[in-house]
């Protein structure tokens, strides 16, 4: 049985165990979508205050060291999600009950109306409120400008394609998720099957609690 979720009355990062990350990792490369406009629901998402990510301090570590081993070999992250706050996954699932974009459904959900996102692709609670799970891509720096590997799709994009292991993705892109996937787990962090950029650190450090602390 699947223990219960907490909810934190923490109201502040520091009061949930949350540091920045930036400060983990200077330079670090933030696209924090829901922070702006570029995504799914085509605005600023509730919660999101700034582009920032906050994670919990063991998670932010191991994520350093990721983009420490990864700068040696000429490559880096780029990260769209971190913690997510209660609030913002509440902002999701009321976007799925309003009426369909035109432009928005060809960019993320091609093949499927809204409300069949509900439970396959968004549900009522998120693992990124407990301030373990990332969502991210892999750059290639080598020649000097970073440029992000083709991975098959981009990030949030709702269908069979961006499931790590899809079939129907060519050699390339198989290569580029799997690099990243033996990058995230030579430092405890585990793939989400059904998206490619989705990972999570284990053991949990707070398994069960949720924040809904704002990003700012």
């Amino acid at each position: 049985m699947e223990p219960s979720p907490v909810f934190s009355d923490a109201r502040t990062p520091a009061q949930a165990g949350l540091v920045g990350l930036q400060a983990r990792v200077p330079g670090i490369d933030l696209d924090i979508r829901y922070a702006g406009t570029d995504n799914f629901t085509g605005g600023r998402v509730e919660g999101y205050r700034a582009a920032r990510c906050y994670l919990l301090a063991p998670v932010a570590d191991a994520l350093r060291e990721v983009e420490l081993e990864l700068r040696a070999r000429g490559q880096r992250l780029r990260v769209f999600d971190c913690y997510r706050p209660v609030r913002a996954v509440a902002h999701f699932m009321r976007w799925v009950g309003e009426g369909e974009d035109a432009a928005i459904r060809r960019a993320y959900h091609p093949d499927l109306d809204r409300p069949a996102l509900r439970g396959r692709y968004i549900a009522p609670l998120s693992g990124h409120s407990r301030g373990a799970t990332v969502d991210l891509t892999l750059l290639d720096c080598a020649g000097g400008a970073c440029r992000p590997l083709d991975m098959g799709t981009p990030f949030d994009f709702f269908d069979p394609l961006a499931n790590t292991d899809s079939p129907d993705i060519t050699p390339v892109q198989r290569g580029n998720r799997q690099q990243l996937r033996e990058a995230m787990e030579r430092h405890g962090f585990h793939n989400y099957p059904m998206e490619w950029w989705h990972y999570t650190f284990r053991p949990e450090p707070s398994p069960d609690l949720y924040h809904d602390v704002p990003v700012e």
